[in-house]
């Protein structure tokens, strides 16, 4: 029968029988650690011998892309039906974090999908190898049961996000014709609650700066000059503590937006996150005062010193050390001109009375704000089909607390993006031991499975758009 019940009634054999596992574990296999040289070429098998090969027995089309500023390749595949159907973009990556391999559990390894205590457990099997699978298959799933998706699909694969997505945005301005569609439907990134799918809508920006003080050539003794000459550990946190106060708030009002808008407000108002047994505990009485702590994880800025440095920390002398330096690290919210985050610092630090700090943005790439309405059409029709498959109420997320290069996808490819988070926040990715719950998966594969039966049924936003202009 061709019937939704139909389509998950195929998926959840398919995830019983193991299937789904078995695909997964292939996968896990291939080492794509995009920040090693060494696997330069296993980055280019993953797409050529194992995702070309499965999106082309779902009838896509599919091409591999290079691009020199790339750390790896990229895979563009399509199926088009119709032309008056409506096409839904793709993305997802397959290069992952190192694996890390002496650093798991025993009996775990990263390249070998295990199943333990009700998880899975493998790198890459929450970021991004899962995600995009899970996707791939309930697609496979609707493609078996209807004979066809009922919408034109695009999906794009990289291999060099883990390494800072290189080549990403020129590839998409290169490549826009192609990857044109009515709307952006992807995955990665975690749920903000394990147990309640998430829809979530952008990301916030991110900006990595240096502060430094050179005061001098070498180290003085403290015996000797302490009182005489200016320490510049101690003046670079006095600096640090011009831009953020004790309890986080920060102090660069053109680092903060105006306001949270009313409608990212009604968005969060039943949103509460939950990290799961291993996370942290919440501490309410830290950053913006006035805001919920998810309005300040969404929809506000952060400020981070990640690392700090004065002379010898392996190693400390009595001496009055000749520089210190410090990373840090700004997230922020659509309403921060990127712009002008380090002239707005300049300003400041002038005004407290440090210009002998030298800031400097550092090399990697800025990620761009970005976010949906939350009440636009696209996003209450998904997260309404979402609500249908889980039983469950969808969390939407106007964006997410961390960053993508969304802006790519939303600012060149101008498209809406709305993502469906398969992890949840104490997966442990990036880190030892990364796994999804099976509770989880089966649940993403229902979601995904039904939502794609239902964009090929007709009355989506953009077939009701075509419908009203011939009226």
């Amino acid at each position: 029968m061709k019937t939704v019940e139909a389509a998950l009634s195929r998926a959840r054999k398919s995830f019983e029988s193991g299937e789904l596992f078995n695909v997964l574990a292939r996968r896990i296999a291939f080492p794509t650690e995009s920040q090693n040289p060494e696997r330069t070429k296993i980055l280019s098998q993953y797409l050529e011998e194992e995702i070309g090969l499965s999106f082309a027995e779902m009838g896509f089309t599919w091409k591999v892309i290079e691009h020199p500023k790339a750390k790896g390749p990229f895979l563009l595949a399509e199926r088009i039906e119709a032309p008056e159907a409506p096409t839904v973009f793709s993305y997802g990556h397959g290069d992952v974090i190192r694996g890390l391999d002496n650093e798991w559990k025993e009996g775990l390894k990263p390249w070998e999908l295990t199943e333990r205590d009700g998880r899975w457990y493998g790198r890459g099997v929450a970021d991004n190898k899962g995600q995009h699978t899970i996707n791939m298959e309930a697609m496979k799933h609707v493609i078996a049961t209807r004979g066809r998706l009922g919408f034109n699909a695009k999906f794009l694969i990289e291999m060099g996000e883990e390494a800072g997505s290189p080549g990403l945005e020129e590839v998409c301005r290169e490549h826009r014709e192609a990857m044109s569609a009515d709307v952006m439907i992807a995955s990665d990134g975690p749920r903000l609650h394990v147990d309640r799918p998430t829809l979530r809508l952008g990301s916030r920006g991110c900006f990595n700066f240096d502060l430094t003080i050179e005061s001098r050539a070498q180290a003085h003794h403290s015996g000797n000059w302490g009182g005489l000459i200016s320490s510049p550990g101690i003046q670079l946190a006095n600096a640090i503590a011009t831009i953020c106060s004790a309890t986080g708030q920060i102090r660069i009002p053109e680092w903060v937006p105006s306001e949270v808008p009313p409608s990212v407000r009604r968005a969060l108002a039943d949103c509460e996150m939950d990290a799961g047994e291993d996370g942290p505990e919440i501490e309410p009485w830290w950053g913006e005062p006035g805001l919920t702590p998810i309005e300040r994880l969404i929809g506000w800025t952060s400020f981070e010193v990640l690392a700090f440095k004065t002379g010898n920390p392996e190693m400390p002398i009595n001496a009055i050390p000749p520089r210190a330096w410090a990373r840090c690290h700004l997230r922020f919210p659509v309403g921060v001109d990127a712009n002008e985050i380090l002239p707005a610092l300049r300003r400041h630090l002038d005004r407290q009375g440090f210009p002998h700090v030298r800031v400097q943005r550092t090399d990697e790439p800025v990620d761009l704000a970005t976010r949906l309405d939350p009440e636009d059409a696209w996003v209450q029709w998904v997260a309404a089909s979402m609500a249908r498959a889980s039983g469950k109420k969808t969390t939407v997320l106007p964006n997410s607390g961390g960053s993508l290069p969304n802006y790519i996808f939303a600012d060149i490819l101008g498209l809406r993006t709305l993502w469906i988070n398969h992890s949840y926040a104490a997966c442990s990715q990036h880190a030892p031991n990364e796994h999804l719950t099976v509770k989880l998966v089966r649940e993403a594969l229902d979601i995904m499975t039904s939502l794609y039966w239902d964009l090929g049924s007709g009355g989506t936003p953009t077939m009701q758009i075509l419908k009203d202009s011939h009226l």
